[in-house]
């Protein structure tokens, strides 16, 4: 209702669409993952990944407690904070400690955790303006190099489930050969 007293249409805020099919993609790959964990057995939950070490539920694990770690560093990106000192050698001792912090995780705990986690980073995600999403900043993770906060989630939040899920497919169907 403006001054006079009439009633005006409300704008409707702006369709973010490449920020909403980001956070479809998340949503989807977080499904998959969630729909493989489900149909495992506990020898299939409790394989370790070739490679890798740590096992199948570790690794589900793993994945959905890094949604808001991995939304918070493109939150920074966006807002044109660079990243410093985020590095592989961080990355992975930060992953060897989840493996042993988490190593008797429950497969409902971690279905849970996936999809509570998920969900926010989905909704953080669909928060993002295009400008932000084209936002650019040093990143150490990639040696400095400048990247764009889409990049950011890209590479790391929305591939993350996917990523996992194709590896462990694999581990388990070379399990069960």
């Amino acid at each position: 209702m403006n001054a006079s007293g009439i009633c005006e249409p409300v704008a409707a805020p702006a369709v973010r669409l490449r920020a909403a099919r980001l956070a479809d993609r998340l949503e989807r790959h977080a499904a998959a993952l969630a729909d493989f964990a489900r149909s495992l057995g506990e020898d299939a939950w409790r394989l370790p990944a070739p490679g890798d070490g740590r096992t199948v539920g570790v690794i589900v694990h793993h994945v959905a407690t890094v949604y808001p770690l991995e939304v918070q560093l493109a939150e920074l990106m966006a807002a044109g904070t660079p990243i410093v000192d985020v590095t592989w050698a961080a990355v992975r001792d930060m992953n060897a400690a989840h493996a042993v912090d988490h190593a008797d995780a429950t497969r409902e705990q971690t279905l849970s955790l996936l999809a509570a986690n998920s969900a926010a980073a989905a909704a953080a995600i669909r928060a993002f303006s295009d400008a932000d999403l084209d936002r650019a900043v040093p990143v150490s993770l990639y040696g400095g190099a400048e990247l764009t906060c889409q990049f950011m989630l890209e590479d790391h939040a929305v591939r993350h489930s996917i990523h996992h899920l194709a590896r462990l497919q694999a581990a388990v169907a070379a399990a069960r050969a």
